[in-house]
C-alpha cells in the first residue's frame, strides 16, 4: 500500500467508491499511535481496546462533517484526548463508588500488566506519571512520547502554548522528584 497524505486519504474518504478503502487507510496509519497515546493515560490494555475502538467509530460517523480548519492529525488527537478522558472519568466515578484510588487502580493495573514490556526504570517512569495531576500527565505524554510541538498540543488540548510549557516543565519537576524518592 502506497503511503498517501491525510489530504489525499480524505479525498478517497469523500468519494463513495472508495470510502472504506481510505477509512481503513487512516485506522492503519493511525491505530498503533493512538493505541499507545490512549494506553499512557488509562493504563490498561482493555480499556486501551475499548476506547481506541470507540475513537475510531467516532472518526466514521464525524467524518464527513471534519472541516479541516485544523490538521486530521490534530482532530484525531482532539478526539482521542476527549474520548480517554471520558473514559477515565467514568473509570473514577466506578472506583469512587467502590471506595477504591483511581490513583491506586492504575498503579495496580501497571504491576500486573503482562502486556508492559519496558524494564524497571520504565515501570519508574510510568509510576511517576500515573500520580502526576491529569492534564499535566496528558501534556507530558504529548511532548515526550508523541514528541508533539507546543503549539499542536495547544489546538488538541484548547490551551495556551505558555500554559502548556508550564505544565510540562511541573511534570517534569513532579517526575524528577518521584525517580530520586523512589
Amino acid at each position: 500500500m502506497a503511503a498517501y497524505s491525510d489530504e489525499e486519504i480524505l479525498k478517497m474518504f469523500r468519494n463513495s467508491e472508495t470510502r472504506h478503502y481510505a477509512f481503513n487507510m487512516l485506522v492503519l496509519k493511525y491505530r498503533e499511535k493512538i493505541y499507545y497515546f490512549v494506553r499512557r493515560i488509562l493504563i490498561d490494555h482493555d480499556d486501551t481496546d475499548d476506547v481506541v475502538q470507540n475513537i475510531f467509530i467516532k472518526v466514521w460517523k464525524n467524518l464527513d462533517d471534519f472541516r479541516e480548519d485544523s490538521s486530521f492529525f490534530t482532530w484525531l488527537y482532539r478526539i482521542s484526548v476527549n474520548e480517554a478522558l471520558s473514559f477515565a472519568k467514568s473509570k473514577k466515578l466506578r472506583l469512587y463508588l467502590t471506595l477504591s484510588s483511581p490513583e491506586a487502580a492504575m498503579l495496580k493495573t501497571l504491576r500486573d500488566d503482562h502486556y508492559f514490556t519496558g524494564n524497571e526504570i520504565e515501570r519508574k517512569l510510568q509510576q511517576a506519571v500515573i500520580r502526576l495531576p491529569e492534564k499535566q500527565r496528558i501534556v507530558f505524554n504529548l511532548r515526550y512520547y508523541d514528541e508533539m510541538p507546543y503549539e499542536q498540543m495547544s489546538d488538541v488540548l484548547g490551551t495556551s502554548v505558555g500554559a502548556l510549557k508550564a505544565s510540562y516543565h511541573f511534570a517534569l519537576k513532579k517526575i524528577e522528584e518521584s525517580l530520586v524518592n523512589d
